[in-house]
């Protein structure tokens, strides 16, 4: 694909083409810590019991007034330990996620933690609400990920710098059309918003639903020297992104022949690759009057697009990955010939994240199955098994090649109850299963599909019925814990006779050995 010193992406123009009916969002809103359901601004907002099993509702200390701010999910303080929202989704569909916070002081203290979100197996980034919560508003983050399942967790947890419990406001997964950011590979890359701004429009609050049809947020940037009336009659039904007709009503502009200079996003930006969409509609009463608008744009004094011509039907350039790093200036230079100054009305500008992967399906089925088979499984057994890998759940250990496996379990004295899943043996590369020391009951399950396993402990439980045979035919088996169960019958010749095995069968159960040939 061409690009700019084989570094910068292709650059697309796009024209604008017919409005279409807005529509209220598909998705799901959840009103996290809420015991009832709400309806605010034409939506319909869900309390969070049906999505999450873990956490407490808890309502903030301090005075709001949006509804969705009045209460929180709060989540144990518990270091790498993740906390996670499961949520239906389409498969394969395109989603904007976004998660908003406010502390209210909901644990006592004067400043709200930091903390960690992830989506799937993917880290999204550090939580930190600090500065907006001193200002006395709300945090919001979005980002724009792949249904690759048909659930998607969002989940919370605890990193090095959290200092009380994580928490979180409200979550929304919002179906985006297919055309939205369309130019991302979304099997390798999510989103995650930096900045989206509508260039000259002072109001004291977002642009969004119903003027945003995916409820998408467009805060205000412009200063009053460049402020200028736009275009209200822009068509963008046809436009990839879908903005908002609003975004196009204002403008910030210079006069003829002056350069205009932004420092755009008004952020800091980590050295990157980054989505950037920038948005540009001529006012049709100032191309009554003849001329034209053509401009260069320059980022970073690295050119972005040369002989831009806007116009009243309206255009967007965006680059797929823009590398960026700290301020950023935007510049945009007339050409020569062009008798009316350069004119922008609005911006986006994500980071590009690399997907953080997802445990073998057939892994995690399994492991779903051993959760439902028992009756207190760890809290943060939700999400993906083994990603982020800090994040991985409670007594699993994974290998990370070429596919992501799970190879230990390993629950030793976590007060479990329940039985062990005949669907333990789908983990087929398993090498150790740990649970001595719980309350687990029933058989125990043919687990010779399990080749590579070598360690089997399950001591100290309430195990019933026979041992397995099958046991004896692991290759690769050198312990077997098995004292102090319920168990009954003879032990099986096969695992008496089995050179290397530890095999550990008393106290405890009522056993006897097979008779001597």
């Amino acid at each position: 694909m061409p690009s700019l010193h084989f570094l910068l992406p292709l650059l697309s123009l796009l024209s604008l083409l017919p409005l279409s009916l807005a529509q209220s969002p598909r998705g799901t809103f959840i009103d996290c810590g809420a015991l009832v359901g709400s309806t605010i601004n034409g939506i319909e907002w869900l309390p969070d019991t049906g999505y999450v099993s873990s956490g407490t509702p808890k309502n903030i200390t301090t005075t709001v007034t949006v509804e969705t701010l009045s209460t929180v999910r709060s989540f144990p303080n518990k270091l790498h330990c993740k906390f996670c929202y499961e949520v239906p989704v389409f498969r394969g569909a395109r989603y904007m996620v976004r998660t908003t916070y406010y502390y209210g002081e909901v644990n006592g203290r004067d400043s709200p933690p930091v903390f960690d979100q992830m989506v799937d197996g993917t880290f999204w980034s550090v939580v930190n609400t600090t500065a907006e919560y001193e200002q006395g508003l709300s945090s919001y983050y979005e980002g724009v990920f792949l249904a690759q399942r048909k659930s998607m967790s969002l989940c919370i947890g605890s990193n090095n710098h959290t200092d009380s419990n994580p928490f979180i406001s409200a979550l929304e997964f919002v179906i985006l059309e297919d055309s939205v950011y369309n130019a991302t590979d979304f099997n390798k890359y999510a989103l995650s918003l930096v900045s989206r701004h509508s260039f000259g429009y002072n109001g004291t609050d977002n642009i969004k639903y119903p003027d945003d049809k995916f409820d998408r947020y467009w805060e205000p940037f412009g200063d009053n020297a460049h402020m200028v009336a736009g275009n209200k009659n822009v068509s963008v039904s046809g436009f990839w992104n879908l903005p908002p007709k609003k975004i196009f009503e204002t403008a910030l502009a210079t006069g003829p022949k002056k350069h205009m200079e932004l420092i755009w996003p008004p952020v800091l930006l980590t050295n990157s690759r980054y989505y950037i969409a920038l948005y540009f509609a001529d006012n049709p009463d100032s191309s009554s009057l003849g001329g034209s608008r053509m401009f260069d744009i320059i980022i970073n004094h690295v050119p972005y697009y040369r002989n831009l011509s806007v116009k009243p039907d309206g255009a967007v350039i965006f680059a797929k990955q823009w590398p960026l790093k700290g301020a950023t200036n935007i510049t945009l230079i007339p050409v020569a010939g062009s008798n009316k100054g350069p004119l922008i009305n609005g911006g986006e500008i994500f980071h590009l994240l690399d997907l953080g992967g997802r445990t073998l399906t057939r892994d995690v089925i399994a492991l779903e199955k051993f959760k439902k088979s028992l009756q207190n499984p760890p809290l943060d057994w939700n999400g993906d098994p083994c990603l982020p890998h800090l994040y991985s759940w409670t007594g699993i250990t994974c290998s990370y090649g070429r596919r992501i496996r799970v190879v230990t379990l390993n629950l030793t004295n976590m007060g479990l109850s329940g039985t062990l899943s005949p669907n333990i043996s789908r983990l087929s590369a398993l090498n150790g299963i740990l649970l001595g020391n719980n309350n687990l009951s029933g058989t125990i399950p043919d687990l010779s599909s399990l080749t590579r396993l070598g360690k089997l402990h399950l001591e100290d439980n309430r195990f019933s019925g026979e041992i397995p045979k099958s046991l004896g035919n692991i290759s690769g088996l050198r312990e077997l814990f098995l004292q102090n169960n319920n168990l009954t019958g003879q032990i099986p010749s096969s695992l008496l006779r089995k050179a290397g095995l530890n095999l550990q069968t008393s106290p405890g159960n009522q056993l006897s050995s097979p008779p001597p040939y």
